[in-house]
């Protein structure tokens, strides 16, 4: 059957998204950047794996006739895609420790690019068959020292935001060395492009000198005029308007068309504009949100695939070229590392400091693939040296985190406020995630009924995260996510005044992540947490309202956890429900429960034992418990031992009267520590009072220490 090259197009998009995205998706779960699934989805998309296992397939998803529509949509997304880097770098990452960046970026672009001429020269010498013939040396030794010497910016500045680096002084270094770098490549390879295109030095000079001309008369007279126009234009209708919209983008594509007449490219025109438009903050967000909704999600996906369908592994098939791939990284990352690191140690950082900031910098990524396939399109670099470079390229930016973890663990990072108690070592610490502002002032009382069962020597970490997602979102840049997270802090003081906790056992901890279930697990080891205590929501795939996040904690927090759900927001806890169906999670509900008891002369617990239930009667643990209660906190108690064969619809039932009801991850009430999050919960979604649900995870137990003993049988 014949389709016409639209349907073919659309088809090829169709798939190019399907699969980044879920390759994006898998490999983010390893903790590794987007930008590396989207890589290897466009290599798994090309001749080197579907071409090689169902080259009919192949052949029919991406027919050679279709090759100039795609290449074309890829370049536009290009484009946009280098306007909106340039609308992202902010003067804000200049400003930190400068001198210092200045010698780090320079001796780690220098020393890689010298190490690529070298091993130009070296290639032509001893393997020239891997070179373009006819090429000059000094157009591939000029592009081959660029592409060592890159530095991606957008992936660096993600990974730290994921890492809540970004705000110490090894983040803001790297910030800045980073953006620095970033200049310094692009005007490089501004110069290996003229030099290219003229093949000769002395032809290139002026198409340099109108280069810096052009860039020069940008970066003043163009950004003083823009700034006064754009930034009036936007003050005064108070929106991105379409018109504005269209306007900005029609200047992107005049600078672009301006660089590529003089004879440099047209990338650089666009990253201009994105540099000199008026950093007002709003102004700047709609632009990059309008962008890069459609850039991102649609084009670069395209970018990617049109580099896979370019990169053949194929071809690799004689020992010596895997020798020179091999050798290409070691240079690689020996220069980049090597010269970061020397650097830094001359700025006195530590060994430690220098070692990670050189990996940081050894980070390509997407960068990389756009200098690749300008030197692949200018007949510069051969189809095999290519494919060498972007297994490069993608090496380089696997290791980055792994290494970074090895080296920069987040122990180091996470600075957790410690309480001011005169026995800090014995208080019990409740850590509390806030995810849901309509549940946050509900689940911070809980929290203080049960930390300060011991008249205040309790201690509360209520913790806002902010997730990054770290795709190339305008949002999860440094300085956006700095002032979300300014944001957050605000909230949090103007929550925690409203509710007028103690302030000396109230420890806010608020940061960015990229996994908030694995973070919050490991801030409640690092705090060594007694209990987390957190909010329901419902999942996001399926109707289970422990799912997700919270199904998660169940299932991997290093100590106790317990969800609450909130069925009435006026509950004054005063009638305690606690169902016992024999495990150690029952065992749990019943000394939370008991801590909500303490102190409260008011309430009221009513413990149901249901004899129908195989090994329901109460532990030993349980017992001695009750047993060292005093006899007016034993008064309130109310135990029932009952034989029912639904013991599920009784306690139901007796949800209703009860305001609040603490129930264990027991099969018998229908939760189960390894299923929740799959199916849902019949109790949690028919009780009818305002639920606990917890899960034990060490039978050692610090919820009713011998002081919090000892005022019960005071009581």
């Amino acid at each position: 059957m014949h389709f016409s090259h639209v349907v073919v197009v659309l088809i090829e998009i169709l798939v190019v998204i399907l699969c980044s995205r879920l390759l994006g998706s898998l490999v983010h779960r390893f903790g590794q950047p987007l930008v590396v699934g989207e890589i290897a989805a466009g290599i798994l998309l090309g001749p080197s794996f579907l071409g090689a296992i169902a080259p009919k397939l192949e052949l029919a998803i991406f027919p050679q006739a279709s090759g100039s529509y795609l290449e074309l949509l890829a370049q536009v997304g290009l484009i946009f895609f280098m306007f909106l880097i340039g609308l992202e770098l902010n003067p804000q990452y200049l400003r930190g420790r400068l001198r210092l960046a200045l010698w780090v970026s320079n001796l780690s672009v220098l020393l890689p690019f010298g190490l690529g001429i070298g091993l130009a020269i070296g290639l032509q010498r001893f393997y020239p068959a891997i070179l373009v013939q006819g090429v000059g040396l000094l157009p591939v030794s000029l592009f081959l020292g660029v592409a060592l010497s890159i530095t991606a910016f957008p992936v660096l500045a993600r990974i730290l935001t994921e890492r809540n680096l970004q705000r110490t002084p090894l983040g803001s270094l790297a910030l800045t060395c980073a953006a620095i770098d970033d200049l310094t490549a692009w005007c490089l390879l501004a110069i290996a492009i003229a030099v290219t295109r003229t093949n000769s030095m002395v032809a290139a000079i002026p198409t340099i000198v109108l280069a810096m001309l052009y860039c020069g008369g940008m970066l003043t007279m163009g950004r003083r005029w823009l700034g006064n126009v754009i930034s009036r234009w936007y003050a005064r209708s108070g929106e991105l308007s379409q018109v504005l919209l269209a306007t900005i983008y029609m200047g992107v594509l005049v600078s672009a068309l301006l660089t590529e007449l003089i004879g440099i490219h047209f990338i650089f025109g666009a990253f201009l504009l994105g540099v000199i438009l008026p950093k007002n903050q709003a102004l700047t967000r709609d632009l990059a949100l309008r962008t890069e909704d459609f850039v991102l999600t649609i084009l670069l996906p395209v970018f990617f695939a049109y580099s896979g369908l370019r990169t053949d592994l194929s071809r690799l098939n004689q020992p010596a070229l895997w020798f020179i791939g091999g050798l290409i990284l070691v240079v690689a990352i020996a220069g980049k590392v090597g010269g970061a690191y020397l650097a830094a140690r001359w700025g006195n950082m530590s060994v430690r400091e220098a070692q990670t900031l050189g990996w940081l910098m050894n980070t390509r990524g997407l960068t990389e693939l756009v200098v690749l396939n300008i030197g692949l399109s200018l007949g510069v670099i051969s189809s095999e040296l290519f494919t060498l470079l972007v297994i490069m390229a993608l090496v380089t930016t696997v290791m980055t985190t792994p290494l970074l973890n090895r080296l920069y663990p987040q122990r180091r990072i996470l600075s957790l406020p410690q309480p001011q108690l005169p026995n800090s070592d014995s208080a019990y610490q409740v850590l509390v995630p806030l995810a849901n502002p309509q549940t946050q002032r509900q689940l911070l009382s809980v929290a203080a009924d049960l930390a300060l069962s011991d008249r205040g020597m309790g201690v509360i970490y209520p913790t806002n995260l902010l997730e990054i997602n770290n795709d190339y979102g305008f949002d999860d840049m440094p300085v956006e996510v700095e002032a979300e997270l300014q944001n957050l802090h605000q909230g949090m003081a103007r929550l925690l005044g409203e509710l007028r906790l103690p302030p000396a056992v109230v420890l806010p901890i608020i940061r960015s992540s990229g996994n908030v279930g694995r973070d919050l697990c490991q801030l409640a080891d690092q705090a060594q947490a007694d209990l987390i205590l957190a909010g329901w929501h419902r999942s996001t795939v399926g109707d289970s309202r422990l799912g997700g996040r919270v199904g998660y904690l169940l299932n991997h927090a290093p100590t106790d956890v317990a969800i609450y759900v909130n069925k009435d927001s006026h509950s004054s806890r005063r009638r305690l429900l606690v169902p016992y169906g024999g495990s150690s999670h029952d065992d749990l509900s019943l000394e939370l429960a008991l801590r909500l008891l303490l102190g409260h002369p008011q309430r009221q617990l009513r413990l149901l034992q249901f004899e129908a239930i195989a090994g329901a009667e109460l532990s030993a643990e349980a017992r001695d418990l009750l047993d060292s209660l005093s006899p007016q906190l034993r008064d309130r108690i109310r135990y029932e031992c009952l034989w029912q064969q639904d013991p599920l619809d009784f306690l139901i039932e007796a949800t209703a009267e009860a305001d609040l009801t603490v129930v264990g991850t027991s099969p018998s009430w229908g939760l189960a520590r390894k299923t929740l999050g799959f199916y849902p919960d019949r109790l949690v979604e028919a009780c009818q009072s305002s639920l606990i649900v917890t899960r034990r995870y060490t039978a050692i137990s610090r919820h009713l220490s011998p002081q919090t003993l000892s005022l019960a049988t005071t009581q």
